[in-house]
């Protein structure tokens, strides 16, 4: 973070210091949450959760090197102390980012967005220094968290903006205003919360609400309810996709024999070649919308493709891909799932695997709602029409229409199972794995299908380690 002294953070906050001696005493280092992380210089935030209470953990992070704690009560240390912990942190992020200069992008959708926000983090990099969302702290405190993290150095700040309602999108753009806004595409992802893809549409299309009129829109061509998002922004808009009318597209695309993509990506400031060190031909939206951002903000198409065919995957298991010695691949794509990110991975094992014998282990996607039979069926029965080899579906009910989606395809005998957990998932597979397979894992995080790939990873007989 920018360094601030004690004085002036409690005044953005709007805090009382409690037990400071020397209110002039600067925040040198990063603003953390999680005790572990302090450092010398560092300021604490104390939440009270469900199970811990950082506020317990006040006396050992100053012992640690901390400055203060940002706390809802005195709690016998140097300390700031507010009424709402949360909306002081987003107040502290708020005035950072308007004192750094650094441009802010921050980017939404239903899928892709921890994916795409990697891609343009580490194009953006290649051009100056860059901070950006780590994994998915997507929330209203892992955005401001990460903003508290840009230094006097950083020129491009990318936040990554998660929604669970209507208003959430708001109020993040509004702690951490962008100066440009990307929504990647309106999905089924938290359907169920939502109530339908429109009211999704709706919470999304907060960000380029809030974008002022020098801002950029940058905007799916391909997803009409992205597209209308237009009316909705007094910002210009950038279209990306693989639409003719898209400002920024690609052009031929294809997949390398290993499933990486490749295509000719075409901007208003030239054209350059593409090839992808990512898998499954998903990725080229994402990349077409890291592209967008990139052009606006001064870089070449022939600097953009570099970028982007340099360009790793940076969050764990998102299509993390592994050759064991034996030649089985496995796919740890364990992270999240919905409807949309679950085809993609199927498309992208079924071109992983061509010529070679492919497994779908996938588990529930949750948070459909009255969507979830008719969304697990059509999974089920894409994995048939994609001549995927095994279909293992894990867990419960969810994971049972999985398997009968695919078995009312056609899937009869052994080419699909339905199996109740992880474990029965990994004995099933070290029994029959060949040397050449591919294995696709796949689930919503709170199933935990992370631990069947990485149970093949290690290619231990031991038990899945909870």
């Amino acid at each position: 973070m920018i360094a601030l002294s004690l004085a002036e953070i409690a005044s953005v906050v709007g805090g009382q210091t409690h037990d400071i001696p020397d209110s002039s005493v600067q925040v040198t280092g990063q603003v953390v949450r999680d005790s572990r992380e302090v450092k010398p210089g560092s300021l604490f935030v104390a939440f009270a959760g469900e199970r811990v209470d950082g506020h317990d953990f006040a006396a050992d992070v100053v012992a640690a090197g901390a400055v203060a704690v940002l706390a809802s009560r005195p709690v016998g240390v140097p300390a700031i102390v507010v009424e709402d912990v949360q909306r002081a942190l987003g107040a502290l992020a708020r005035h950072v980012v308007e004192r750094l200069g650094a441009t802010l992008v921050a980017l939404t959708g239903s899928a892709g967005k921890t994916s795409t926000k990697d891609l343009i983090a580490q194009v953006l990099r290649s051009k100056a220094p860059t901070v950006f969302t780590p994994g998915s702290l997507n929330n209203e405190i892992g955005l401001p968290l990460t903003a508290l993290s840009a230094t006097e150095e950083t020129r491009f700040l990318v936040l990554e903006m998660g929604a669970r309602g209507i208003g959430h999108i708001r109020y993040l753009a509004d702690l951490t205003p962008p100066k440009i806004g990307l929504v990647l595409n309106v999905g089924t992802a938290h359907i169920g919360e939502f109530g339908g893809r429109e009211q999704i549409a709706q919470a999304k299309g907060e960000l380029v609400e809030s974008l002022p009129e020098s801002g950029v829109a940058v905007l799916n061509a391909d997803d009409p309810l992205v597209r209308a998002m237009a009316s909705r922004t007094k910002a210009r808009v950038i279209l990306f996709g693989e639409s003719g009318e898209a400002d920024v597209r690609a052009e031929n695309v294809r997949l390398t024999g290993s499933g990486q993509p490749a295509f000719r990506l075409h901007t208003p400031s030239g054209c350059s070649e593409v090839t992808m060190r990512l898998y499954g031909e998903h990725h080229v939206s994402n990349a077409l919308a890291a592209a967008a951002v990139a052009h606006e903000l001064g870089m070449s198409a022939d600097e953009i493709a570099t970028a982007l065919s340099e360009a790793g995957s940076l969050s764990r298991w998102r299509m993390e891909v592994t050759e064991r010695p034996d030649g089985v691949t496995v796919v740890n794509d364990a992270y999240n799932a919905n409807p949309e990110s679950m085809r993609a991975a199927l498309r992208a094992l079924a071109a992983m695997g061509k010529g070679r014998r492919t497994w779908a282990v996938l588990g529930q996607m949750a948070e459909l709602g009255d969507e979830a039979l008719a969304e697990h069926d059509a999974v089920g029965r894409l994995a048939v029409r994609l001549n995927v080899s095994k279909l293992v579906a894990v867990g419960g009910r969810e994971a049972s229409w999985l398997q009968l989606g695919a078995y009312n395809e056609g899937s009869w005998g052994e080419e699909s199972v339905h199996v109740s957990d992880a474990q029965s998932a990994v004995d099933l597979l070290r029994s029959q794995l060949r040397p050449g397979d591919v294995v696709l894992v796949k689930a919503s995080r709170s199933v935990g299908l992370e631990r069947v790939a990485q149970a093949l990873v290690q290619g231990t007989e031991g038990e899945v380690a909870v």
